[in-house]
């Protein structure tokens, strides 16, 4: 079973574009639980401008599902992962001034910073994934890196999908089979929604996890947020 972990960056945008707490995020994620979602994703980054620190530390008392924090690892990302102990750490490259997370890492030239990296989050016994692009060749190197899964960058899927589903799905199928044989787990997240979802899950039946944000949380003001988690958990299991 693929599992649906709904990333709350975005409720957390709106509450900050008008300063008190209303959503109130961690109320959200709880309901997000009840409304189906098998894990909340976070994404911390240091201008907070969209979830705080204090969020994540709040939400890591009540979140009862897998409680995935990403962001790069910097000094306070580390250790706010050594404080929570999360349940998965997604680790992406994004400098600090990006907008989203908008490629993968680069295995080779960071393997030996990624393998200390890793090795510090399993002390702190947090499952890890590497945010990669859909690259044959970053692929061995992640698994030297000793982490446990890799999350694939699915943004150029979700652009081609529209155009040629076969094209744009067969990368990331090739590169599924490579992770399945180097014993990786495998997630997957970036742009993925209600008319991609199903295509990826069918052509990557063993896919572990997504990790779905912006498009859900903008369905979710059509269809409302206990349909939409619904219509997703849909989008998995058929």
């Amino acid at each position: 079973m693929t599992k649906l972990s709904v990333n709350i960056n975005k409720i957390a945008t709106l509450r900050n574009a008008r300063g008190a707490n209303n959503p109130d995020v961690v109320k959200v994620a709880l309901d997000c639980e009840r409304f189906g979602a098998q894990g909340i994703t976070v994404h911390p980054r240091p201008d907070e401008r969209h979830i705080r620190y204090q969020d994540v530390i709040d939400l890591s008392k009540l979140v009862a599902t897998e409680f995935n924090i990403e962001g790069y690892p910097d000094k306070r990302f580390m250790e706010i992962i050594r404080l929570i102990r999360p349940a998965q750490a997604t680790l992406v490259p994004d400098p600090p001034h990006v907008l989203t997370s908008n490629n993968g890492w680069d295995t080779i030239t960071h393997q030996e910073m990624l393998k200390d990296i890793v090795a510090e989050l399993h002390e702190s016994g947090t499952r890890v994934s590497i945010f990669i692009n859909p690259e044959t060749k970053y692929f061995e190197p992640a698994r030297t890196t000793g982490t446990d899964r890799v999350e694939l960058y699915t943004e150029p899927y979700a652009s081609l999908f529209p155009k040629d589903r076969n094209a744009a799905v067969k990368p990331y199928v090739e590169v599924a089979l490579l992770a399945k044989e180097l014993g990786l787990g495998l997630n997957a997240g970036h742009d993925l929604d209600l008319h991609n979802l199903n295509f990826l899950k069918k052509s990557i039946p063993f896919l572990e996890e997504v990790s779905i944000g912006h498009a859900l949380i903008c369905d979710a003001l059509y269809f409302g947020l206990e349909n939409t988690i619904q219509m997703y958990r849909r989008q998995l299991e058929e």
